[in-house]
């Protein structure tokens, strides 16, 4: 298994709590790395004390096979293996040093749980489509999985899934230890849109938890979401899949529920009457579920699912329904 490890080495683009964790967690496994952020103050920080001082600062970071690197070019050209662990409203602008060949015959992993904006690409169409990256080569690392929880060395499990599993296997040993678990699967494209809706069926229950609504209603929520998402991934991806899997259902549950949910965090707030704007600017993090929430609804255009959970959370973050009004039309709609 070490071999296998040495084998190869690792980009790491981004500088937040997932990448920090991502981080940990190759740094832990002794996994030849290279890492790339934005904060170049950061940068200097992690190098002298092994902590990110801006996310995860409790995380011991045991660089001892890995650098720091503040040219994206150079980072990635360096290493075998990108994972994309920035905000998908940011990757676009993240990426653009790089040129359509710079990830040429490089395994790219997506830690990224949202659409690029604009085009409502999900980030391996996006990847395919302004660098070229072989679909066989694009594999996405999801849940459920929350970075404080790894930070922590709490059991945590992981899912990489592929469009040819076979070329996924041999990169699991670099996340596996006595603390993270790693399964591979071979819906890339199904993972990635549930990533996108768990989030916004998040906002949901946090708006639902800052309204005062307790538990019964947020089983009944958390119900109907998992039905919805079935219904939106056979529509938009379909494909056979077991939705109760830890990568669908798994992940729903967490971060439906999850105090370190920054989702269901920026919904609570709504809940209790913040703005959407007063609610972003008083979170630390993205909160990847504003923009699912417009992208899936542009996409749904198409595809014309029944989705009211989503559909109202749209309709509380961009169209000005009061949450309490939303929600509670809401309520007939669910069963």
């Amino acid at each position: 298994m070490m071999g296998d490890k040495k084998l190869m080495k690792v980009a790491v683009v981004g500088g937040g709590s997932w990448a920090t964790a991502l981080v940990k967690v190759l740094s832990d496994n002794q996994v030849p790395l290279v890492w790339w952020m934005r904060d170049r103050e950061a940068m200097a920080y992690i190098q002298q004390h092994q902590r990110n001082p801006r996310y995860l600062s409790d995380a011991n970071l045991q660089l001892k096979r890995g650098s720091m690197q503040a040219d994206l070019r150079k980072a990635v050209a360096t290493a075998s293996v990108v994972i994309l662990a920035v905000p998908a409203a940011f990757l676009r602008d993240a990426l653009s040093p790089l040129s359509e060949h710079d990830l040429d015959g490089k395994n790219v992993l997506s830690a990224v749980k949202g659409m690029v904006p604009g085009e409502n690409l999900l980030i391996g169409q996006f990847l395919q489509k302004y660098f070229r990256v072989n679909e066989q080569r694009f594999m996405v690392i999801t849940g459920p999985c929350h970075a404080e929880e790894v930070a922590a060395e709490k059991l945590s499990y992981l899912t990489l899934a592929a469009s040819h599993p076979e070329l996924a296997t041999p990169l699991v040993p670099m996340f596996k230890n006595r603390y993270m678990n790693m399964q591979v699967s071979d819906d890339p494209s199904g993972s990635e849109y549930a990533s996108v809706m768990k989030n916004i069926y998040a906002i949901a229950g946090g708006i639902a938890h800052g309204l005062g609504y307790g538990d019964n209603f947020m089983a009944v929520l958390v119900s109907n979401a998992i039905i919805e998402l079935k219904s939106f991934l056979r529509a938009v991806y379909p494909k056979r899949r077991d939705i109760k899997g830890s990568a669908y259902l798994g992940d729903l549950l967490v971060t439906a529920y999850s105090q370190f949910s920054r989702n269901r965090s920026f919904g609570a707030m709504l809940g209790k009457g913040y703005s959407v704007r007063s609610a972003q600017l008083e979170m630390n993090m993205v909160a990847e579920g504003y923009y699912s929430a417009r992208a899936v609804h542009e996409l749904n255009k198409l595809h014309k699912c029944s989705i009211p959970i989503a559909a109202t959370v749209y309709s509380i973050l961009y169209e000005g329904v009061p949450a309490r009004v939303a929600m509670h039309h809401l309520q007939s709609q669910l069963h």
